[in-house]
């Protein structure tokens, strides 16, 4: 596999991201478009190991019963089919990368801004839950998902805690059961489509480190600042996006 840095990097990521309960999608994402490597790899090396590291903490939310199904489902059910539909769609290399350019750009945005709501507030503080706009929500971002290869929760999480949705654990919770099925979703529909190009080892490889950093980091509780790891990642993720758009636009 050339380019063992990578596998470094992806190390390190998640490991910090496991730490803090993130998954680090994004950060996959700006990390491999730095290497021009094939744009379908990308994809589907970023929501595999999206999966990866993300699990554990599903199932942490849901033993400590942080997951309100009510709230959930309504925000997974029309993403689930609309994360498929976007790793399906055919697209071109160039279209590819100067979408992913602009999400990265925008996902950057998102992580410097701090939206987190404080736990313990007023429940009637927080607005209700409507089907229509949670449905709306979720299927946007879920195709957005798909079509570039992450799992969603880097605009879902902001957009939810803007909303007042629930508190920042509950907020937290969602958004990593979102990220969790929309990328096997978005996975679902890579594999229908597979292109002879991949490095294979190279993507197996890449999960092998993010197993191992995610292991590590989950069990090691550091006391990360999770602004300052959001910020100091809001400018990887904001560097490799205007990279992309120059070397692709």
């Amino acid at each position: 596999m050339g380019h063992w840095e990578i596998f470094l990097f992806f190390l390190i990521i998640a490991f910090i991201y496991s730490s803090v309960g993130f998954g680090g999608g994004s950060s996959y994402l700006a990390v491999l478009a730095m290497y021009s490597l094939p744009y379908q790899e990308i994809r589907l090396t970023a929501l595999i190991c999206n999966v990866i590291v993300v699990i554990g903490g599903v199932f942490i939310y849901i033993k400590n019963k942080q997951t309100d199904w009510k709230k959930i489902l309504p925000l997974t059910i029309i993403s689930v089919p609309m994360a498929y539909l976007g790793a399906v769609l055919k697209i071109s290399q160039e279209t590819f990368f100067l979408i992913l350019g602009i999400t990265l750009i925008i996902a950057a945005l998102l992580l410097w801004i701090k939206t987190e709501t404080k736990n313990g507030e007023n429940p009637s503080e927080y607005t209700e839950t409507s089907l229509f706009k949670n449905g709306f929500l979720g299927g946007g971002i879920g195709f957005l998902s798909g079509l570039v290869g992450i799992g969603g929760g880097i605009f879902l999480s902001p957009l939810l805690n803007l909303m007042k949705w629930d508190t920042s654990r509950k907020v937290a919770a969602a958004s990593s059961v979102f990220i969790l099925v929309n990328s096997v979703s978005g996975i679902f529909g890579q594999l229908s489509k597979l292109s002879a190009d991949m490095d294979y080892f190279r993507i197996l490889s890449l999960c092998f480190a993010v197993f191992i950093g995610g292991q590590i980091g989950s069990r090691m509780s550091l006391k990360w600042n999770p602004l300052v790891i959001k910020r100091m990642t809001a400018v990887l993720v904001l560097v490799a996006g205007i990279n992309v758009l120059i070397k692709y636009w």
